[in-house]
């Protein structure tokens, strides 16, 4: 077997050292399609569909309204039992801003490890799915192997929704789903859900000194953002809790606000962005209830000066969270293909929530860490990348 390693330049060249994952190649075309989730992933969705189609897969795209990002469903092995999803996001987050040592969008391997955006999150798991695909391809499978991979996943998991709705052509529903986020190679069983709102208060115009005959929407919209702290407050307080979790309750929290033209003008209108990232068994429904409520409350007086006064609450995403029985056979498994029973709990996000909403059993677990997330120089470890190709073969000898 050929031995590599990795010269200054970001060469490879032979050495006498550990064989590197036979991933790395496939890992490093990826970083270099730039999936930043504002642009197009066609490329790399074609690549995919290349490898795929090439090894016998069934293929299926599904496409977002301006048909310039996709899906891709693929499998391989009898289609007529249940199989085993590897789901995964294409998107990137930007790099715009950020101070990298080197060029973001190649892939650059220095002291174990490999650098480029995507390469924690989570370029690399889709890589190493790809670079066994003929692997899972020559084995006597006894179950469907399935390839999830879709789009927009940083930006409210929108893509992936499409592609579970698409599911319905299958002749049997997945007796799991792998999310293959970086988790260190660990079993995640739970994560928080998020919902993200945006609040406008339309208020009335007026100069600030007559502003008895204004309606002032950025003192409305602090009303309403000193109550979502008070929520936070009394959640952080009184729970519910799940010690599983870092912090072990439901957050809620303010992130942008935007109001006013001038200080001798009471401000026509305010709008401000805030979420909530629930336990799984903390219903954000019944917060936002309240948040509603707390508008009806102020909107009375706010008519009586103006009738073009209101204020309205946009949830422009909700993705739920994930909650696993730790004894579930689809998380025993898990754990057997990871070598450890050990499970663990998440405060970010996956597009496992909505495959177990939709009814198919989903586990986290993928290489790197989640720390390196989003970050400049974000690099996973070739030891991570090594500990995943030995998962998926592990995988490949359950499933024949």
């Amino acid at each position: 077997m050929r031995k590599a390693s990795q010269s200054e330049n970001g060469s490879l060249s032979e050495h006498a050292e550990t064989p590197l994952p036979a991933s790395i190649e496939t890992i490093g075309k990826l970083i270099a399609i730039d999936t930043t989730s504002y642009k197009t992933n066609l490329q790399l969705i074609d690549l995919a569909e290349e490898i795929l189609s090439g090894l016998g897969a069934s293929v299926r795209r599904t496409f977002d309204e301006s048909r310039n990002k996709a899906n891709i469903f693929a499998t391989i092995g009898p289609a007529d039992v249940p199989g085993i999803v590897l789901s995964g996001h294409t998107d990137v987050v930007p790099v715009d801003g950020q101070d990298w040592s080197s060029d973001p969008f190649h892939l650059r391997r220095a002291d174990g490890r490999l650098y480029g955006r995507g390469t924690a999150d989570m370029k690399s798991f889709i890589a190493i799915c790809l670079a066994l695909a003929p692997e899972f391809a020559a084995a006597p499978l006894k179950m469907p192997v399935h390839f999830a991979f879709s789009y927009d996943e940083e930006v409210g998991c929108v893509g992936v929704r499409r592609l579970i709705d698409d599911l319905a052509h299958l002749a049997v529903r997945p007796l799991l789903c792998i999310v293959g986020e970086p988790t260190d190679m660990k079993a995640v069983i739970g994560h928080k859900g998020k919902k993200s709102v945006r609040c406008h208060v339309e208020g009335h115009e007026c100069h600030s000194a007559l502003n008895h005959q204004g309606v002032n929407a950025v003192e409305i919209a602090a009303e309403m953002v000193v109550k979502l702290r008070a929520m936070q407050r009394r959640i952080r307080e009184n729970g519910p809790f799940d010690h599983g979790y870092q912090p072990p309750y439901t957050t809620v929290h303010t992130g942008t606000m935007q109001g006013g033209t001038a200080l001798n003008i009471v401000p026509k209108s305010c709008s401000f962005e805030f979420e909530i990232r629930n336990l799984p068994d903390h219903d954000p429904e019944e917060l936002m209830a309240e948040v509603r409520g707390w508008a009806q409350d102020l909107v009375p007086e706010m008519l009586g000066i103006s009738e073009a006064s209101g204020i309205t609450l946009d949830e422009h995403n909700s993705t739920p969270g994930l909650g696993m029985d730790e004894m579930d056979a689809a998380v025993r498994l898990v754990c057997a293909l990871s070598g450890s029973n050990r499970t663990s709990k998440v405060a970010f996000t996956t597009e496992a929530g909505l495959f177990q909403q939709a009814g198919i059993p989903a586990v986290v677990c993928g290489p790197g860490s989640i720390t390196q997330a989003h970050r400049p120089d974000e690099f996973i470890t070739v030891e991570q990348v090594a500990r995943c190709e030995d998962f998926l073969r592990r995988l490949i000898d359950h499933m024949c």
